[in-house]
């Protein structure tokens, strides 16, 4: 069996903080306890307050989990038109990881439909096979 990803030579891919990732339909940005508890301190607030103003509660592979609230439109809370993520130091792993996640790079086919929304994708930066491979394989998106 063949072991070399499609990506071999590696993908190309510079954030242009244009947002595309954080605006448009309503979806789900998964969010970890140790991330809410750093944008709890970050923020000021009680971890109770910043739960009910800033996450919503769904289901996923049959467990429970926290995901960040949309404004109406489905802009995800933290993202200001204009501004950007008013968060993204703190953004979640599922943020940071973009594009670089395992249903993206699953196929080059797939890159491509993504890369039809991202501006950023395909051009910048070189990154290496083995970089995209490990954020694919944990890209908190499960």
């Amino acid at each position: 069996m063949n072991d070399t990803p499609w990506y071999a030579e590696g993908l190309r891919f510079s954030c242009t903080q244009c947002g595309k990732c954080c605006t448009g339909e309503p979806g789900f940005t998964w969010i970890s306890e140790a991330e809410i508890d750093a944008l709890v301190l970050h923020l000021g607030l009680e971890r109770a307050d910043f739960l009910k103003r800033y996450t919503k509660t769904a289901w996923r592979d049959g467990e429970q989990r926290k995901s960040l609230t949309e404004k109406p439109g489905g802009d995800c809370v933290f993202f200001k038109r204009g501004v950007g993520c008013t968060v993204y130091g703190l953004r979640p792993k599922q943020c940071k990881t973009w594009p670089f996640w395992g249903r993206i790079v699953a196929s080059k086919t797939d890159w491509e439909a993504a890369a039809s929304d991202c501006p950023g994708m395909n051009i910048g930066a070189i990154h290496e096979a083995k970089t995209i491979r490990a954020t694919a394989a944990d890209d908190g998106l499960t």
